[in-house]
């Protein structure tokens, strides 16, 4: 019989099926469509599912059969787990990168991990190939069903399984502070970057933590009390709900990735050559896009028709409500501010377009994008928004959102608008985002805002 299933395999087997099937499928999605952020998540999925199989089986008898069975428990790679840090490390750059590639250093971090699995591979040629398939000798350990490099092997790889209570700690500390410059990267890029923060992922981390202390604590009481299969179950049953977190933060986050324009890049020297190389180009007077310059393109002898150092909540095109915004929420700062001369003809270009097309009303808005419209290069413009008007390109676009949200709010041609009518009416797309947004920049939520009473018609 295949298995004989007890209360404790059984009870692990809904870990296990799932978890091969998600990883499966999202192989098989990674090689049709060449998605990284799959491949990694498969990965990720795969780690904690081969561990807890090789568990399940243990239990179902495999382990003691003393058949072909129990010889798959000891070539069968189930414990990978020095991958698991370098994974989740990739998995989040190919996340936030869609022009995330394995570059060659990148190898390095899994060295460790395909060490251990070449070790593993070379027990089985050894064994069964050379041992067993060409010599024709009986295997000699474990009644016959274990050959000796696997076992030589076994008594080598506990001590290097240890490196895993080391490794992963500072490969999460690592993705950790990725994460915070990538928060930082989506509020200088994403007018609403709140699908693009991946809260599930740093959640999901903290699960990895909890599922890594376990582990520690049981290899510790399993030296001090020497637990048997009865009381190592409990761990890998614990564990088995990171599989489900995996699946579920993992497919969504996926989704939100590949349907974003996230080009994240935190290697440092990466970003100083670029930031180097936008400067350059975006050099005043070395652009025919300059302001000023005698080849003044359309858009710019266009945007100097209306051009103007009024900040926007004055201008016609955003009528101001009644109750005005708090001074650390005007998109515009005064001249007195350390914008360089150079960049001041691009802020009133960039608050002359603000003011004329209002592409705040646009949710999905980016740095980009904005960028595109005034003819420059994102670089330029972050720096025009950061120094210029002291704001991120996020807090910036949301502050004319809020204040359109106000105008409608004290607007009684708006006063049987919900609270989520007048959140995508000013440029919003969720209720949750209005809310938080409007109570960062206006110091008061948006159900607090006196509305003027609903029209009754006869």
């Amino acid at each position: 019989m295949l298995f004989q299933f007890g209360p404790r395999s059984a009870l692990l087997l809904p870990f296990v099926v799932p978890g091969l099937a998600a990883a499966w499928w999202l192989l098989l999605r990674a090689g049709r469509r060449g998605t990284w952020p799959d491949a990694w998540l498969a990965l990720l999925i795969l780690l904690p599912t081969l561990t807890i199989a090789q568990w399940m089986l243990e239990f179902a008898g495999w382990y003691d059969s003393h058949d072909g069975y129990s010889t798959a428990m000891f070539y069968v790679p189930w414990q990978l787990n020095l991958l698991l840090g370098p994974a989740y490390l990739l998995y989040f750059r190919s996340l936030t990168n869609q022009e995330f590639g394995l570059r060659p250093r990148a190898w390095w971090h899994l060295v460790p991990g395909l060490l251990k699995l070449a070790l593993v591979g070379a027990a089985l040629a050894y064994d069964l190939g050379w041992w067993r398939g060409w010599l024709g000798r009986p295997l000699p350990y474990h009644f016959g069903t274990k050959g000796p490099a696997a076992e030589h092997l076994e008594a080598l790889l506990p001590p290097v399984g240890y490196l895993i209570y080391g490794l992963l700690p500072l490969y999460g500390w690592w993705v950790l502070a990725e994460y915070r410059h990538y928060r930082r990267y989506l509020a200088d890029n994403f007018s609403d970057p709140e699908r693009l923060r991946f809260a599930g992922f740093r959640q999901l981390l903290l699960l990895q933590g909890l599922s890594w202390a376990l582990s520690l604590v049981f290899e510790v009481l399993d030296v001090v009390y020497h637990f048997g299969y009865a009381e190592s179950w409990n761990y890998f049953a614990l564990r088995g709900l990171l599989i489900y977190a995996l699946i579920a933060v993992g497919v969504q986050a996926n989704y939100a990735a590949a349907s974003s324009p996230l080009r994240f890049e935190p290697d440092a020297a990466g970003e100083a050559a670029a930031a180097a190389g936008e400067a350059s180009e975006a050099t005043p007077g070395a652009s025919e896009a300059t302001p000023g310059a005698s080849t003044t393109t359309p858009a710019a002898s266009d945007a100097a028709s209306v051009a103007s150092t009024t900040p926007p909540a004055a201008s016609e095109a955003t009528p101001v409500a009644s109750q005005a915004l708090p001074v650390a929420a005007e998109p515009l700062s005064e001249e007195s501010d350390n914008l360089s001369p150079e960049l001041r003809p691009w802020r009133d270009r960039l608050l002359a377009l603000m003011a004329a097309e209002q592409p705040w009303l646009e949710p999905e808005l980016t740095l980009t994008e904005l960028a595109q419209r005034l003819r420059t290069n994102p670089g330029l413009l972050s720096r025009v928004i950061n120094a210029g008007c002291g704001q991120n390109f996020s807090d910036f676009v949301n502050t004319y959102r809020v204040q359109e949200a106000r105008r409608k709010l004290a607007d009684a041609r708006y006063a049987h608008y919900s609270l989520v009518g007048v959140a995508l009416e000013s440029g919003f797309n969720s209720k949750s985002t209005f809310n938080r947004v409007f109570k960062k920049l206006s110091g008061q939520a948006p159900s607090e805002v006196a509305r003027p009473p609903v029209a009754v018609t006869k």
